[in-house]
């Protein structure tokens, strides 16, 4: 008979294969969202990322509502907001995705394509990961990122409709919705974006993956302790309720590879998403022959991916998330702490890429 746990894990690869599949075939990329706003003026990957936002708040305040996740039981909502460390995590992820060509999906995505720049990146940004969850990285982040903090109220979370004194599901409800509201007006506000296939379907597969994330591991995974009979929620690595999130993950799946024959050890929802994000990205590779070696271009090139790699890491842990696990998971919950993350992962790639416009200009003039 297959465990709770195992069939989260194979619900989760699904998602993820889905996820990989589709971010291939659409080019879904935050950093290119970015990148082509700040360079080109084009906000297509903008729009479709925006719109995967807009269904994920939908949706996850529908599962809210219906009683189907407890949005006080994830890692975005806690009473305590630790703003400092979601500006810097925020900011260092933002650079690292730039120089690294690509947040943690992207990189997995790429990596199924067989692009080998993006192992580099999957191994440094695993690694920092783990140190800056329980090594020296973490030591720097808990005692002097986490310790200035603005604690809440008593059983407040850091949501919007608390922050606003908004009592009830309805109203709670009534604001996800008109701030999704907003959001897609501006999404399809545009004519090119209206009949951007490729774009339309990659944020509405993207926002529909994440919700389906959330009923998995809050529905599905949602139980009692045999031990304690205290509430868990299990097949997740923070044993609360998850959804998409890919840094955090690709430091617990390397954990899990060191640690393999030790019975303790489960792949999780969160593992098991970033098998499948590779799993999927290969099938489409290789089914639309799009699968090729990809290496480095220079020494200099592979120094600059290795140095993003660990700043993803350092950044996506200290800021709870990247550009999809904040971006779009956390900010689905209405955290504040996830739109503050998610500014400064924006502001943190536009000003990198900004530097790195004018040292290119710089070297062509000389």
């Amino acid at each position: 008979m297959m465990t709770v746990e195992r069939e989260i894990a194979w619900l989760a690869f699904g998602l993820g294969g889905l996820f990989g599949y589709i971010g291939n075939k659409t080019q879904f990329c935050t950093m290119g969202a970015v990148s082509d706003v700040v360079n080109m003026g084009d906000w297509g990957r903008m729009r479709a990322w925006l719109l995967a936002i807009a269904v994920a708040i939908i949706g996850t305040n529908v599962l809210a509502y219906a009683g189907d996740l407890n949005i006080a039981k994830t890692i975005y909502t806690s009473s305590t907001v630790n703003w400092l460390a979601g500006i810097v995590g925020g900011l260092t992820f933002g650079i690292g995705m730039t120089l690294a060509g690509g947040c943690g999906q992207r990189t997995l995505v790429r990596a199924g394509g067989g692009n080998l720049k993006s192992i580099v990146v999957f191994l440094f940004l695993g690694y920092s990961a783990l140190v800056t969850l329980h090594g020296i990285f973490g030591l720097f982040r808990v005692n002097y990122l986490q310790a200035p903090a603005v604690s809440l109220q008593l059983n407040t979370l850091q949501t919007l409709p608390q922050i606003f004194h908004m009592a009830g599901r309805e109203a709670t409800l009534g604001l996800a919705l008109g701030l999704a509201a907003v959001i897609l007006a501006f999404v399809f506000a545009s004519r090119d974006f209206r009949t951007s296939r490729d774009n339309i379907l990659a944020g509405l597969a993207v926002g529909l993956i994440v919700i389906a994330g959330w009923y998995v591991t809050s529905k599905i995974g949602y139980g009692e302790d045999p031990d304690t009979l205290e509430t868990i929620y299990r097949g997740t690595n923070s044993h609360l309720a998850e959804s998409m999130s890919f840094v955090a993950p690709i430091g617990y799946t390397m954990d899990l590879w060191s640690y393999w024959t030790d019975s303790s050890t489960i792949v999780t929802f969160g593992v098991a998403a970033v098998f499948g994000v590779v799993a999927g990205s290969f099938l489409y590779a290789l089914t639309h022959k799009g699968f090729r070696w990809e290496s480095f271009n220079s020494p200099q090139d592979m120094l600059r991916h290795i140095v993003g790699g660990v700043l993803m890491g350092f950044g996506g842990v200290t800021g709870l998330g990247c550009t999809i696990g904040q971006g779009i998971t956390g900010v689905s919950t209405l955290s504040v702490m996830s739109f503050l993350v998610l500014a400064c992962i924006i502001l943190g790639a536009a000003l990198t890429m900004k530097v790195q416009y004018a040292l290119m200009m710089r070297e062509a003039a000389a």
